[in-house]
């Protein structure tokens, strides 16, 4: 437990000496505010369906018992963009004489009692005190929670396998698609799925104290424990002492000749392309991308789950906004591993910024490709996804674009354990709302004055208003980087992994 203390205390005092603790105040305060806001809803739906379900023949909490599998599968996709693998740094304790073994232990500790697995409870508790009280008191109500908060837990550390697992290798997303499908197979193909009364008997044994359904639950999280302790040994071992996977290889080695037409632009592209393709960080991302842009493109395409106007038009500004965010919002901070070899050189940050323009630009076509089917089909307009494409590449990009004067943090491109995942700054996660929240606004106020057509015209000629002057923009931002040079070139070389 001192261990856990003092390492704990340890974090606190990186974060507050982090260069980037002053511009992450901003951030703190907009995540404390949509925590409450969230919270608020939670509170709400739990009254809500306590006074709803009243009249039911079953009593509110059972049958919310009996959705319980389904709230863990929520609870499991809600934890991707919100909860990061362990990120406590071990780099500097390695050469202290602790056992590997207890670092890790305390990680998943953290993990385990972090208040994210206590938020579902602003659901569960107004829920049993409405409907439980009545027949089990407030013992009911506080081991209800209890049980709750298990299961919590219990998810949290199945989430941490396989967030860890798939941030390793791609493939590993089958898991828990698999065992998701198979859940949803067992619960709703029969007719009387078994997997619903189990869930009822297991949330009564919760309110009654029944001591077989805590201690099933606990032997569950030892067991998943002992399973993350297993695997994040052998990563971290890997990450820490470069261990390289030889048993893959390696056929050809693009070089991409074909962008020597392009002179510098075309050297600066291809730069790009590698730092994307060949960087365990940024081909992570990469993937997660291109499979949720084509999953929700095949949801649009194939199905009416999202035929309303507003779910159209906001997946189709997803998929084309969501590549930039990813990496534009961090743009210069990988390039701030390597960035005294590029200010070496006169004008080569204009350059690089042309460069991943252009890329980047072009990397619309991949959404759009993708997007083909739901044109076909008919539920898209191909002017208006050309409008967007053209809006984003201008516009948006234009916005994104502007935070290569500001970033200063350096990325580390391969490490992901033994990495601190510090949270944006206030400049970023501003322009990552904006991004998102603007473009959806403003489509929908100019297609309620001016029509949908003369909407898609509009945005046509303001994305090829900002593409056609993109170079003195451009120019623009390299100039005033240039001002700030010696500012961040500290920050980039104070939050270099060492």
């Amino acid at each position: 437990m001192n261990l856990f203390l003092e390492l704990r205390r340890h974090g606190k005092l990186a974060d507050k000496r982090h260069p980037m603790y002053d511009k992450n105040k901003f951030g703190r305060f907009w995540m404390y505010l949509m925590a409450a806001f969230w919270a608020g809803y939670l509170i709400f739906f739990g009254t809500t369906f306590a006074f709803a379900l009243s009249e039911e023949s079953r009593e509110p909490y059972q049958i919310i018992n009996g959705g319980l599998i389904i709230i863990l599968a929520l609870d499991f996709l809600i934890r991707f963009p919100f909860q990061k693998t362990p990120t406590q740094e071990m780099k500097p304790y390695l050469l202290l004489p602790i056992k590997r073994n207890r670092l890790i232990d305390c990680l998943l500790l953290r993990s385990g009692l972090s208040t994210f697995n206590l938020f579902w409870l602003f659901f569960f508790v107004p829920l049993a005190i409405i409907t439980v009280t009545r027949f089990y008191g407030v013992t009911g109500v506080v081991t209800y929670s209890i049980g709750i908060w298990l299961m919590m837990v219990m998810n949290n550390y199945w989430f941490l396998l396989c967030r860890t697992l798939m941030n390793e290798r791609i493939w590993w997303t089958f898991l828990p698609l698999a065992v998701y499908g198979a859940i949803g197979c067992a619960l709703f193909i029969p007719d009387d799925s078994p997997l619903f009364d189990w869930a009822v008997t297991l949330g009564e044994g919760f309110i009654t104290g029944n001591a077989f359904s805590f201690l099933s639950v606990i032997v569950v999280i030892i067991a998943l424990w002992f399973v993350n302790r297993k695997v994040m040994q052998g990563l971290v071992y890997s990450e820490l002492n470069k261990v390289e996977d030889t048993t893959v290889k390696v056929r050809s080695v693009s070089e991409y000749r074909f962008l020597d037409r392009y002179g510098e632009i075309g050297e600066y592209m291809r730069l790009e392309l590698k730092l994307l393709l060949r960087n365990k960080v940024c081909k992570a991302s990469l993937r997660s991308i291109v499979i949720i842009v084509l999953m929700f493109s095949g949801i649009l395409s194939f199905s009416d789950i999202y035929d309303s106007d507003g779910m159209k038009n906001f997946i189709m500004v997803y998929n084309y906004v969501i590549f930039g965010i990813m990496f534009l919002l961090s743009i210069m901070s990988y390039e701030g591993n390597y960035i005294d070899g590029l200010m070496s050189r006169k004008e080569s940050i204009y350059s690089l910024l042309r460069a991943k323009y252009i890329l980047y630009s072009v990397a619309i076509l991949i959404p759009f490709l993708l997007m083909t089917p739901a044109m076909v089909t008919g539920k898209l307009t191909v002017v208006s996804c050309l409008a967007w494409a053209l809006f984003t590449a201008g516009a948006i990009y234009f916005c994104l674009f502007q935070l290569a004067v500001y970033n200063n943090r350096t990325l580390d491109l391969n490490t992901k354990l033994t990495n601190r995942q510090n949270m944006g700054t206030g400049l970023q996660n501003l322009i990552s709302f904006a991004a998102f929240g603007l473009p959806l606004l403003l489509n929908f106020v100019l297609k309620i004055w001016l029509g949908e057509n003369t909407t898609n015209i509009i945005l046509i000629v303001v994305g090829l208003g900002f593409i056609l002057t993109s170079r003195f923009w451009l120019k623009n931002i390299y100039h005033r980087f240039m001002k700030r040079r010696y500012k961040n070139l500290e920050g980039f070389r104070d939050s270099r992994q060492r």
